[in-house]
């Protein structure tokens, strides 16, 4: 049994009718397989859940870090972080939507741990902030609301990019940066972002079929 087709069949479910809508049997039909054949593989519909979850935020914190490494200046790490939560939510949109929204399912020591991966993945924004306020690169009044404007703006790419819209991804991360700067009123914007822009890997769990709500246009 290939592991990976029950979790872009289960990301592909949950994305569209939610966790608590989406039957172990249905999962098992979606996959090709039996429900007992897959409890056997991969436990319960939480185990399952809390895998694809695991999964997506494991790797946005080594994106995050690897981002932002070898970079010293505050403005071009946070360039660097937009550009890559942009490109990682553009390019695994079902799965980050299930990251995102379906965690309030999970419960006991799986939402705890869950949690802690996502507090840490956040984390590298609240850093970079804090130091580009500390250096005088960033002017707000509110460090906390400037990266959750700055994050939820990226997390929503997941409802309406499509490859084949009037934007290319390197065009869409490159205009998130530049609303991320005019929010932190940064004055010194770099003048060459190319080298920030490195697209991520499309996860295992990601459907190859990627259906947005809404085409930029």
């Amino acid at each position: 049994m290939d592991i990976d087709q029950v979790q872009r069949a289960a990301v592909a479910r949950f994305a569209q009718q939610g966790f608590a809508a989406t039957g172990i049997r249905e999962l098992g039909t979606a996959a090709g397989i039996n429900s007992a054949t897959l409890y056997h593989y991969v436990g319960s519909k939480q185990d399952l859940l809390m895998r694809i979850i695991s999964d997506c935020l494991n790797a946005m914190i080594a994106g995050g870090r690897a981002a932002i490494a070898g970079e010293q200046q505050p403005t071009r790490q946070l360039a660097r972080l937009i550009a890559f939560h942009v490109a990682f939510t553009a390019t695994n949109p079902l799965t980050a939507r299930v990251a995102e929204y379906e965690m309030r399912a999970l419960t006991g020591p799986a939402q705890e741990q869950m949690q802690a991966l996502r507090d840490h993945y956040e984390s590298l924004f609240s850093k970079v902030l804090a130091a580009g306020q500390a250096a005088g690169e960033f002017a707000t009044d509110d460090l906390t609301m400037a990266r959750l404007a700055v994050m939820e703006m990226g997390t929503g790419v997941a409802h309406w990019y499509r490859p084949d819209g009037r934007l290319s991804l390197s065009q869409v991360q490159q205009n998130f940066v530049a609303m991320a700067y005019r929010i932190l009123a940064v004055t010194e914007v770099p003048q060459q972002l190319g080298d920030l822009l490195a697209i991520p890997r499309r996860l295992a769990s990601e459907p190859a079929t990627i259906q947005a709500q809404q085409t930029v246009s």
